[in-house]
């Protein structure tokens, strides 16, 4: 059978009064260090007693003592009011200076791609931080998980969190490796593909993911097939290097393999730019400070990469704050 529990108003009203007479075995004394009126510290005293129900003090005109009860609630109350004042200390520190352990929920793919060239800087710019990153694929709620923030492509962040850019928006492309191509002629339209091995992508929620593509400002989305579906981007990545089918992926993510010669484009025009990624988090007026340094961090560091293509979407004619 569930029982009911409840907290009592004031039960910790004087306890900080109570061990302040105890210490000092003097209420003018007790009075002293609180930076209170004996009287004040006599009155409170007296309220705990009646709440309590028990005397917690003998006091002649010489001297105070301590009951039998006074001595049993000193042994139980004195650690734990120590407890509770470290704990208002480490929880005022986290609130006032960037320290504590920073959550971050992200996609396996932008490990890599985004935060790897961030943390050594921030760590090292931070010490009083620990950075503990989860790599996953689910869209995951950051409040009830317990992390400070997340980190996802524009489109799957939820209209309710507080959203920072991390990147410019980038482009999705059709990407194949030299070998895939050997065999095959190269698609000209989308609607070639239905001829080629597609790797697919399934999302978190269990659907497999279509491919985008933009023709001439019009959205479209086919669904494709091949020999291979992942529930992550770099899964996929691997794939198409091997030669095992074409990948449609984002563009900051495929950069490499292009420059290598690993990988080729195809469809280049059709393909579709995408918000971009973004951390996010529930409420600016929970941020802590080690989250707002990680913030801060992150839009004065800008990710090479992505540095070109920032300048790039950025409107001349506005002055950013």
């Amino acid at each position: 059978m569930k029982q009911n529990f409840t907290v009592r108003q004031g039960a910790l009203d004087g306890v900080e009064t109570f061990l302040a007479v105890a210490q000092h075995r003097s209420f003018r004394k007790a009075a002293a260090a609180l930076g209170v009126t004996p009287s004040a510290v006599s009155q409170t005293v007296r309220v705990l007693e009646a709440r309590i129900g028990a005397a917690l003090f003998l006091r002649t005109t010489r001297s105070v003592g301590l009951t039998e009860a006074g001595e049993q609630f000193l042994a139980r109350a004195k650690p734990a009011f120590e407890e509770l004042v470290a704990a208002s200390d480490v929880a005022r520190g986290l609130g006032q200076r960037p320290s504590g352990l920073l959550r971050l929920a992200v996609p396996r793919a932008i490990v890599p791609i985004l935060l790897e060239p961030l943390i050594a800087s921030f760590c090292q710019a931070y010490p009083e931080v620990e950075v503990e990153i989860a790599a996953n694929e689910k869209l995951i709620d950051v409040a009830a998980e317990g992390f400070d923030a997340g980190i996802r492509m524009g489109q799957f962040v939820d209209a309710d969190m507080i959203a920072v850019p991390l990147t410019p928006p980038f482009r999705f492309v059709v990407v194949g490796s030299p070998a895939y191509f050997a065999s095959r002629s190269r698609p000209e339209q989308p609607d070639d593909l239905r001829q080629h091995a597609c790797l697919r992508w399934r999302r978190s929620g269990g659907a497999i993911a279509p491919w985008s593509f933009n023709d001439k400002g019009q959205a479209i989305e086919m669904a494709v097939s091949g020999p291979l579906i992942a529930n992550d981007f770099p899964t996929i990545l691997g794939a198409a290097m091997e030669g095992i089918g074409l990948a449609q992926l984002p563009e900051p993510m495929v950069a490499d393999g292009l420059r290598t010669g690993r990988l080729m484009h195809v469809l280049d025009a059709y393909a579709p730019t995408m918000p971009g990624v973004f951390l996010y988090y529930p409420s600016r007026r929970q941020i802590l400070p080690k989250l707002r340094a990680f913030i801060d961090h992150v839009k004065h560091h800008p990710i090479e990469r992505f540095d070109a293509e920032r300048k790039k979407h950025r409107n001349p004619a506005r002055k950013e704050a």
